[in-house]
């Protein structure tokens, strides 16, 4: 079975660009047309994973074969910013993800208490801002899942993705990650033998699943960046006097984009070999396995560190 696990609706919220975030959304799709452009394009199974939302699930849940899931937005214990896909989650549990949000140990032990699949969404994107060895860290060993292949980021950045995934032994997930109609289904996971929603999600938690579909490229994020500026002239129709300012700026804007994700791929794909290669450097596994976990109350919430070759250090 088929299903697109990164999608975007109208309920995703203000994109995060300085000054636009007053005023434009980072998605202006309808949840009932993104449901059935995903049916049209070969979905089996349909979910949303808007920015820290459920609000899609008003419009959708009477389809039987759509579940509910999310990405929320998390504060790493380095305080960097990380996005974190949760399938087939019930509305109490959105309550609680938001609680734990900023306390990515608390959110993870949440999870596994739950029984719910989760995974790091586009690992080697800038998208998010900075990362550092810690992060790697706590991917490693709070998450069971990499997403692979983002169909709005290279492909570079989703192979070095998809090698990780394989050293690590994570299972994967891929989705378009579509801020607007045209990507839609373009990029999905496929589930061989699942037959509906429960068997599905209980294929991704074993590994059972495949990533399919299309990269990002350049051209796809320069079109995805001009119906999101046209929408919003759509809904702000004085922007409409801006739009001949704005919108030949859009190409610029997005080749930049585009070669911080790529510097971005390559200085860490570096970073990992260089310390895979010496295992030795940096600070103790006990300190790791410190930084790594989060106190909550008189308890300790948190997987314990396994020794690694990854050096403890913020390096941007």
């Amino acid at each position: 079975m088929r299903c697109d696990l990164h999608v975007h609706t109208r309920h995703s919220g203000m994109c995060n660009v300085p000054l636009f975030s007053r005023f434009c959304r980072e998605c202006y799709s309808d949840p009932e047309a993104v449901y059935q452009t995903l049916k049209r394009r070969g979905m089996d199974l349909v979910t949303v994973t808007d920015h820290d939302s459920i609000d899609a699930a008003e419009q959708l849940r009477r389809y039987p074969d759509f579940f509910l899931s999310e990405e929320v937005t998390c504060i790493t214990p380095s305080g960097t910013e990380i996005h974190t896909g949760v399938y087939g989650i019930e509305e109490r549990d959105h309550i609680e993800l938001q609680r734990r949000r900023k306390d990515v140990p608390a959110l993870a032990a949440y999870l596994d208490e739950r029984k719910l699949f989760f995974s790091i969404n586009h690992v080697f994107s800038s998208l998010t801002g900075r990362r550092t060895d810690l992060d790697f860290l706590l991917f490693q060993e709070l998450f069971p899942a990499l997403e692979t292949l983002n169909g709005q980021i290279p492909g570079i950045n989703n192979s070095t993705a998809a090698l990780l995934a394989r050293d690590w032994r994570k299972a994967v997930v891929g989705g378009s990650d579509a801020h607007t109609l045209a990507a839609l289904g373009q990029t999905f996971t496929d589930v061989p033998f699942a037959d509906g929603v429960r068997t599905f999600l209980h294929g991704l938690r074993h590994g059972q699943a495949h990533t399919r579909g299309k990269s990002g490229n350049y051209f796809k994020l320069t079109c995805a960046v001009s119906q999101i500026g046209l929408s919003l002239i759509g809904e702000h129709p004085v922007m409409a006097l801006l739009a001949p300012l704005l919108l030949p700026v859009v190409p610029m804007v997005t080749l930049v984009n585009y070669v911080c994700e790529i510097l971005f791929e390559r200085k860490w794909s570096r970073r990992l070999r260089d310390v895979r290669h010496n295992p030795g450097v940096g600070t103790s596994a006990d300190a790791a396995r410190r930084s790594a976990c989060a106190t909550s109350g008189d308890e300790l919430v948190g997987i314990p560190i396994a020794d690694t070759f990854f050096e403890v250090a913020d390096v941007g």
